[in-house]
């Protein structure tokens, strides 16, 4: 029998991956660490209170949705930024943009209003 989790991680589509990859904190950590520049996976886990077995399954996951890459020099694994998944992360994102500044209008416009409703009953 299949497990439908796995069956269900390896068939996601490539935005799928990137936003779940990206939901979890300390994935988002890792990839503002690479931002920074190359870095080995030992110093990737350094500042996590995990083992270094938990953020290889972390870096796996960022390898999957194509958001870091990993080389490999003698005995050492580099890992690297590979922002170019998170490109079309934001695209995908950005046809949403009207929807939350009009919602953000409209609270602007009520806090507006209120504003000088309070002005005018202070000056009675």
């Amino acid at each position: 029998m299949m497990n439908t989790a796995n069956s269900l991680s390896t068939n996601r589509q490539p935005l799928d991956r990137v936003l779940a990859a990206i939901a979890d904190p300390t994935r988002r950590a890792i990839l503002e660490r690479l931002r920074r520049g190359e870095a080995t996976v030992t110093d990737v886990a350094r500042p996590f209170a995990v083992s270094l077995n938990a953020v290889s399954k972390h870096l796996q996951v960022l390898e999957r949705a194509g958001l870091m890459r990993r080389s490999v020099r003698g005995r050492e694994h580099h890992c690297a930024l590979e922002a170019g998944a998170l490109r079309d992360a934001a695209q995908w994102i950005e046809r949403y943009r009207s929807f939350w500044e009009s919602g953000l209008d409209g609270l602007e416009a009520y806090l507006t209003r209120r504003a000088k409703a309070r002005r005018k009953r202070s000056k009675r």
